[in-house]
C-alpha cells in the first residue's frame, strides 16, 4: 500500500509579496503621507495572487516575517493599505492573526 501525501502549491511566493510591498514601505514607515501607484499597483496584483484561502495564509505569513525586519512600521498604516489604495480584498490584512 502506497500512501502519497499532498503538499499544497501556491500561485504566489514570499517575494512575489516583497516585490509587489517594496514601494509601500516609505508610506508604511510614516515617511510618506500616501502610497506611491507603485504601492497600490503591488496591493492589486497581490489581490489577483491570492485567489484561495492557502495563498493569503502564505501571503500573510511573508508580510509578518518581512514586517519584523523594519522598525517603525507603523500598523495602521499596514490595516489601512488597501482602503488607501481604493482596493477592496476579501480578506483583512491583520499581521497578528495569519488564519484568513
Amino acid at each position: 500500500m502506497t500512501c502519497m501525501v499532498a503538499t499544497p502549491t501556491f500561485a504566489m511566493s514570499c517575494g512575489d509579496v516583497i516585490i509587489n510591498l517594496g514601494s509601500c514601505m516609505m508610506y508604511l514607515t510614516g515617511h510618506e503621507s500616501q502610497p506611491f501607484d507603485s504601492c497600490c499597483d503591488g496591493v492589486r496584483h497581490l489581490k489577483s495572487l491570492a485567489a484561495t484561502t492557502a495563498d493569503r495564509r502564505m501571503a500573510c505569513s511573508c508580510m509578518r516575517v518581512a514586517a519584523a525586519h523594519f522598525q517603525g512600521l507603523r500598523y495602521d498604516r499596514v490595516n489601512g493599505l488597501p482602503g488607501i489604495c481604493s482596493v477592496s480584498l476579501p480578506f483583512p490584512i491583520n499581521l497578528d492573526q495569519c488564519d484568513q
